[in-house]
């Protein structure tokens, strides 16, 4: 279970509210969110939600990041998704009434605030830029995923690499990427040991620096040309 925060985090000064589905709140509707919302921390490889339960709301992350991953027929993990502060999971599942049909676990400890469903959905009824919000963010998601499926199918494992390093760069911002190799693995899509080797290769070419497990790019143009990514 979560523990419960100390950091008595509101919605009027938080500082990545901004970034996200709830940018464009009203101060009533602000004081409104912060009344229904219960913030957590938690510990680094903690799991927030499991593939196969019921929402029961969604979860903002307040600080550090979240993978979202499905788990396949062997038991590998499949990330699909780095989830940063400012961004809002959970709520896909709501809407069909169906068993999350994946699961996020945090990458590093983490403060991530709570929304009971049915507080939720009230204030979608309610909020019509907010369930534009959620339209557009689910549209998005909907080209994303397409994407995603024709990296895994059509890219080659380097290709792949260098993709998911621009996607990850966005997520981490000016820090480095700090992921282990094995999540690193399961995001591109290949067994770590390829993975590692890989890594050498882009360090070798002067595209990347690595420090242990943080990795800096250093050369984004090479990766967006050999990924194919957009920058």
């Amino acid at each position: 279970m979560p523990e419960k925060s100390h950091k008595n985090i509101t919605c009027e000064h938080c500082g990545v509210r901004k970034e996200g589905l709830f940018s464009n709140l009203t101060s009533g509707e602000v004081d409104d969110l912060n009344c229904h919302k219960v913030c957590n921390s938690y510990r680094k490889n903690q799991a927030i939600f499991l593939e196969g339960s019921f929402p029961r709301g969604v979860y903002c992350v307040n600080h550090g990041k979240v993978k979202v991953y499905t788990i396949g027929d062997e038991g590998k993990e499949q990330i699909i998704h780095v989830a940063k502060e400012g961004e809002v999971i959970g709520f896909r599942a709501m809407f069909s009434g169906d068993p999350y049909k994946v699961s996020a676990t945090t990458l590093e400890d983490a403060n991530i605030c709570f929304i009971g469903k049915d507080d939720f959905l009230s204030m979608i009824d309610t909020n019509t830029h907010l369930r534009n919000m959620i339209m557009k963010e689910l549209s998005k998601e909907l080209g994303d995923r397409a994407q995603f499926i024709t990296n895994l199918a059509q890219k080659s494992v380097r290709e792949r690499l260098a993709f998911t390093l621009i996607l990850l760069q966005k997520v981490y911002g000016e820090e480095p990427i700090n992921l282990s190799r094995e999540d690193l693995a399961n995001f591109v899509g290949t067994a770590t040991e390829t993975l590692i080797r890989l890594l050498k290769e882009f360090k070798d070419e002067a595209l990347i620096e690595v420090h242990t497990r943080k990795l800096t790019i250093l050369n984004q143009d090479a990766l967006i040309r050999i990924g194919g990514a957009v920058k």
